[in-house]
């Protein structure tokens, strides 16, 4: 054992421990002051689904007087893709061109100026000489300013016209004075869309929120506002449409349910490994005190308290009472030993303070890389990556000042002999595997390979996804009509025949939306209306024709009964079968959109080239093939049913897309890849293909999360460098990580969690966590060496000590997961594989790195001293 001079310690090594024992009741004013300014904190912090993500987007819709489509493209199109292509910050030009009028899209990398971007714009423009009259708008958009929720008002005695005339009057005035709301739009009552409520004639209102609004803020005071108004309103219903509100509200709370749920069972978890209800109240107590710390700092920062911030607290949870733990527990030894409280707290905190202060700036230098990505992927982590390392940080000043107070006045003396006889039997064990390990170097370390391989040989087997699919309750049916056929091929003539009094009427429905399309397009949303209707699991629909302002597309979202037997994914199925028998129109059955940024499926590929006649064979001959897929359904192309003639350009080439959505269970990279394989050969000359939609995502996704987990790696080992002062140590840890991967991959394909994106975040954050170990092992070890104990005996020694600590973490850790691992309430498809995974890789890191670690010290310290 250590043996440690008080006098010498007290004098010599001041450190922020022995200052906070020094002046308890300044630390202890401090923290409750931290917990009061905490608690205001987080009742400023609003709820949300996802963090806000901007996308800045701009839209330029052009007019010129020229003949024909073809014609319009290289006359208007091409010299404005041609004047635009260079923007600073551009990432992609997509348009689409009419008769006569062109709609270009213009998406920009995030960070990017918008109102500077549309300076840019206007003055290009401006640059361009056109050869006929040309007339353009440029328009910035927001999707962050999002229809926050949609009311209808439906009635039996009024007119469409007279319901329009009541919105503007009563109800919209009303819902313009909530401060978050940018605008109200209101559907139905032109010729550009009509409205349906569960098969009812009715008008639509549109809540839109500004780009900082908060949806569940707003959806409260509209409700409020709502039954004010239905008292006023006679004979006339004004009903709640489409929102998400409920969700976000249901899926925030269920995290919430988890983080509390994680803090009970870590704090019952210690009782159990302490028996000391002292110490488990000095452990319970950092738990709040870290968590109030952080919600200061975010509120500062201006997160929300969305699902991955939340998920990001709750998995902290784990880092939290391991800091305590390992405080507590050191301090307990100590007692054990003979110290007095004082006295013990001084010489644990002073034994493990830099390994404790070390392991917590690994999981800063491992986070702190995801914090900072750039582009949405960035946006979206950030609020992520920053909590958790703003709460490990605030743990471990809770670990170095609080706790060691605590410590001081609530322990006392225990009986060492007393306290441990039950786990004597557990370390006798460790002790003898530990000591034949230690003379069996080679072949452990041939285990320990074969266990890594092991588990990177398990990741094909494991399905290999993005995001998973959440069973919402709610879905989106989108659909489109086809309208007359016109060739692309008869374009020099089309004009003289159009204006003939036989083709007349079809120049007029090619030229803008008419009445009768719209009613067309109505009258096939009531039969699909009806046909969800009959289902028992659907609540309501709500249909919009008109969608977007094309008269053929329609939407109609289905809200469906929370007491139903059967899963979103499964009322969508059959929504899908029943919707087939019907006619003359492309429906595609989708989930609801993380974020509204058009029409974008999960699957979806670029058939790009110059010949328009091969673009449109090559997407007729891939989706017979690709429709035969099972993991593939609603599969169309643009142009497949609106025949009237358009081009679709993106990046500067002409383009056709192909879309689908995928079915149950199948992983968006294992169905790419499959698709691929198809098309290859069914390509033309000079037609090249592109992976856009979660294809193209899944793929950038991955990259950037590798180059990511490349950097925290070496941010860690350079972090480990610095206690250690050699490179040996950090090495051990590194080369010991792998041992985690046998057991998340297990345990992703045990529960057929998807190996994707949430799940990488968790073997991300598997890093912070199983370097903790390591170091606790290597210092002490370490310490000992240098107090004159043999190395052999010394790494015994140290596995004996730090037996239990480990195991009371890990335990505290993967118990307090859970909760989030099995999967209960909404929005549960997002957490569950990160916990899986991080479950899995703790629990087969911690009990392999017991064994692993120090053999892997005692080996390549050899290998060094030899060389």
């Amino acid at each position: 054992m250590i043996a440690y001079d008080y006098e010498f310690l007290t004098k010599h090594q001041m450190n922020i421990s022995q200052l906070a024992i020094k002046y308890s009741r300044i630390t202890i004013a401090f923290w409750v002051g931290i917990a009061v300014t905490g608690i205001i904190a987080l009742n400023s912090l609003q709820y949300n689904l996802f963090p806000d993500v901007t996308f800045p987007v701009i839209v330029i819709r052009a007019q010129s007087q020229v003949n024909t489509v073809v014609e319009t493209e290289q006359q208007l199109t091409i010299p404005i893709e041609l004047a635009l292509k260079d923007l600073p910050g551009l990432a992609n030009i997509e348009s689409t061109t009419y008769r006569q009028q062109i709609l270009v899209n213009l998406s920009f990398d995030t960070g990017i100026d918008i109102n500077e971007a549309v300076d840019n714009v206007d003055k290009n423009l401006k640059k361009v000489s056109f050869l006929t009259e040309t007339t353009w708008k440029v328009i910035p958009f927001n999707l962050n300013e999002s229809t926050a929720v949609s009311y209808v008002l439906i009635s039996e005695s009024y007119s469409l016209l007279e319901l329009a005339n009541i919105a503007k009057s009563k109800v919209i005035p009303a819902f313009q004075d909530i401060s978050e709301v940018q605008k109200v739009n209101i559907l139905g009552k032109s010729e550009q869309n009509l409205v349906h409520f569960n098969g009812k004639n009715a008008v639509a209102l549109q809540i839109v929120k500004t780009a900082k609004g908060n949806t569940l803020e707003i959806v409260r005071q509209v409700a409020q506002i709502t039954d004010k108004l239905q008292q006023q309103l006679t004979d006339t219903q004004l009903v709640l449409a489409e929102t998400q509100a409920k969700y976000i509200q249901e899926a925030t709370q269920a995290t919430i349910d988890a983080l509390v749920s994680a803090i009970a069972i870590s704090v019952i978890t210690i009782f159990a490994f302490l028996k000391n209800w002292r110490a488990t109240l000095i452990t319970a107590i950092a738990i709040p005190i870290s968590l109030l710390g952080t919600f200061i700092a975010m509120a500062i920062a201006g997160f929300n308290l969305e699902t991955l911030t939340l998920l990001a607290l709750a998995l902290v949870i784990g880092i939290i009472v391991d800091d305590a733990i390992v405080e507590v527990e050191n301090i307990i030894r100590h007692l054990e030993e003979g110290q007095s409280p004082n006295n013990a707290a001084l010489l644990a905190t002073h034994e493990i303070g830099v390994t404790v202060s070390v392991s917590t700036l690994t999981i800063v230098a491992v986070f702190l890389p995801i914090a900072l990505m750039g582009g949405t992927l960035g946006q979206f982590f950030r609020p992520f990556g920053l909590t958790i390392s703003v709460a490990v940080l605030t743990s471990l000043l809770v670990a170095r000042t609080l706790s060691p107070v605590l410590a001081v006045y609530f322990l006392k003396r225990r009986n060492h002999y007393q306290q441990n006889k039950n786990d004597s039997r557990l370390i006798n064990l460790y002790r003898g595997l530990l000591s034949w390990s230690l003379y069996h170097r080679q072949q452990v370390i041939a285990i320990a390979i074969a266990v890594s391989l092991g588990g990177v040989a398990l990741i094909p087997l494991i399905p290999q996804g993005f995001i998973p699919s959440l069973d919402r309750g709610e879905f989106n049916i989108l659909y489109q009509t086809s309208l007359p056929n016109i060739k692309i091929e008869k374009t020099v003539d089309r004009e003289d025949r159009a204006n003939s009094s036989s083709f007349g009427w079809l120049k007029k429905i090619a030229q803008s939306p008419e009445k009768i399309l719209l009613r067309r397009t109505l009258k096939i949303g009531t039969q699909i209306e009806q046909t969800v209707l009959d289902f028992p699991e659907v609540e309501s629909v709500y249909t919009v024709a008109g969608f977007r302002g094309q008269a053929n597309q329609g939407k109609i979202y289905v809200k469906l009964k929370g007491d139903r037997s059967l899963k979103t994914d499964a009322v969508q199925e059959n929504a899908r079968q029943a919707l087939a028998k019907i006619d003359n129109v492309d429906i595609s059955v989708e989930d609801i959109p993380f974020v509204e940024t058009g029409r974008d499926t999960p699957f979806k590929i670029a058939l790009m080239g110059d010949n328009l006649e091969q673009l449109r064979q090559t997407a007729i001959a891939i989706k017979q093939r690709i429709e035969l897929l099972p993991s593939l359904v609603d599969v169309t192309f643009t142009g497949e049913t609106q025949d009237i003639e358009t081009i679709t350009r993106f990046n500067s080439q002409r383009v056709i897309y192909l879309t689908a959505n995928l079915t149950k269970d199948s992983a968006i990279r294992n169905v790419t890849q499959q698709v691929l394989e198809i098309v290859e050969p069914l390509l033309f000359s000079g037609i090249t293909i592109d992976t856009q939609g979660n294809s193209a995502r899944s793929s950038k996704i991955l990259k950037e999360f590798v180059i990511t987990l490349g950097i925290a790696v070496l941010l860690m080992l350079a972090v480990l460098y610095l206690p250690f002062k050699r490179w040996l140590e950090p090495l051990v840890i590194g080369l010991s990580l792998p041992l985690a991967i046998i057991g998340s991959m297990l345990a992703l394909l045990i529960t057929q969690s998807d190996f994707g994106m949430i799940s990488l975040i968790g073997l991300i954050f598997l890093l912070g966590l199983l370097d903790k170990n390591g170091i606790l092992l290597m210092d002490y070890a370490n310490q000992l060496r240098k107090a004159g104990i043999p190395r052999k005996q010394a790494l015994i020694q140290t596995g004996t000590i730090r037996l239990r600590p480990i195991l009371m973490t890990t335990a505290s850790t993967v118990l307090g997961m859970l909760p989030i691992a099995l999967g209960w309430g909404a929005g549960a498809e997002l957490r569950q594989p990160m916990a899986v995974a991080i479950i899995g890789g703790l629990i087969a890191s911690s009990l392999l790195s017991l064994i692993v670690i120090p053999v892997l010290y005692s080996l390549l310290e050899d290998r060094t001293t030899n060389n």
